[in-house]
């Protein structure tokens, strides 16, 4: 909120188009200086926390916006972020090469699908070597003894990663189901933690960047996790040192849309259409380790090779989630915090 503070009337000078976004969001600078000399715009960007954060501010400060697009409201915030009208409708350059099946606001063009990713479970190879125990492949895996005190997971109320791995088990088990099955991964010692950041450098032993000093070996963060703990070794490995749980995945979208009220709309369409052309698509994997939504993208190798391919990912519509979500993460946070 501090960074989105600070930076005041946003889009005052017509050749600077401003992207407000979550923190995660990353771009080669190359790719940037791209969009500028092809467009004359230059782009100026407001991180504002996490996804949830950030949405919440863009709809405090709606009709007057920080900036002029938004990057980053996700399938479990979108509906409540198109019900606070936040977007001018703009049908982004190349709309027509993403999968009809991403594109969840079909028809009106309020936000612009940008990328990707699965949250999923993913595992330690070392320890479950070490220890001759097969790692677990499904939610009803996770409750078994042999994986009894192994999980971290991120807090729903807190974490939006947190919260995908929640909306995968009601999805898994219905809206009658998934509290009976926390109440057995509760009983089988499953930690909860505040947020991404916390659960996997920290408690995650198979994390290169925790240097191995978590305790847990197994952790919800991304399908694409693997190809991050790669990068950058020479020489590249047979495998990546961490897996996926193929069975416990998430479909997490991402959009993009033009805020209403933009200062810049001409430069915020411009943006748009930069952020669903292949130049952005194909430099995206590896800035924000996502997949992109252009069909005709290509993925570098390193993605690919040690990423984990999800054929079937659980799914919730998002006026669904819009109408649960406190609910649910009460019910959750009652059931599982206590």
């Amino acid at each position: 909120m501090t960074a989105l503070a600070a930076c005041g009337s946003g889009s005052a000078d017509a050749k600077t188009v401003t992207l407000v976004s979550h923190d995660s969001f990353g771009a080669s600078k190359s790719v940037l200086a791209a969009f500028e000399k092809e467009t004359g715009y230059k782009v100026k960007l407001l991180p504002g926390g996490d996804a949830g954060k950030a949405v919440n501010q863009a709809i405090l400060s709606k009709g007057n916006p920080q900036g002029d697009v938004f990057f980053g409201i996700d399938n479990t915030l979108l509906s409540r972020g198109l019900k606070e009208d936040l977007f001018t409708p703009y049908k982004a350059k190349g709309l027509d090469g993403v999968p009809a099946d991403l594109q969840l606001d079909k028809g009106r063009h309020r936000v612009t699908p940008l990328d990707y990713g699965d949250i999923c479970v993913n595992y330690d190879r070392a320890y479950f070597d070490r220890h001759k125990i097969a790692p677990p492949k499904t939610f009803d895996d996770l409750i078994k003894p042999e994986y009894k005190g192994l999980l971290v997971t991120e807090n729903s109320a807190t974490s939006s990663p947190g919260l995908a791995f929640q909306l995968g088990t009601i999805a898994k088990y219905g809206e009658t189901g998934w509290q009976g099955y926390w109440k057995k991964l509760k009983a089988n010692g499953v930690e909860v933690v505040d947020g991404w950041e916390q659960a996997y450098n920290d408690r995650f032993s198979g994390s290169a960047a925790g240097k191995g000093k978590g305790d847990k070996p197994l952790v919800v963060s991304y399908a694409s996790s693997p190809p991050a703990e790669v990068m950058g070794k020479k020489p590249e490995p047979r495998q990546a040192p961490t897996g996926v749980a193929t069975g416990t995945c998430f479909r997490q979208i991402e959009f993009g849309g033009l805020l209403k009220g933009a200062r810049n709309e001409k430069g915020g369409k411009a943006l748009l259409d930069f952020l669903l052309s292949k130049k952005f698509q194909e430099d995206m994997p590896l800035k924000m380790f996502v997949n992109p939504v252009l069909k005709d993208a290509k993925v570098p190798a390193l993605f690919t090779k040690y990423g984990a391919k999800i054929d079937k990912s659980a799914t919730v519509d998002p006026e669904t989630i819009t109408k649960n979500r406190e609910h649910w993460i009460k019910q959750w946070s009652s059931l599982v915090l206590k």
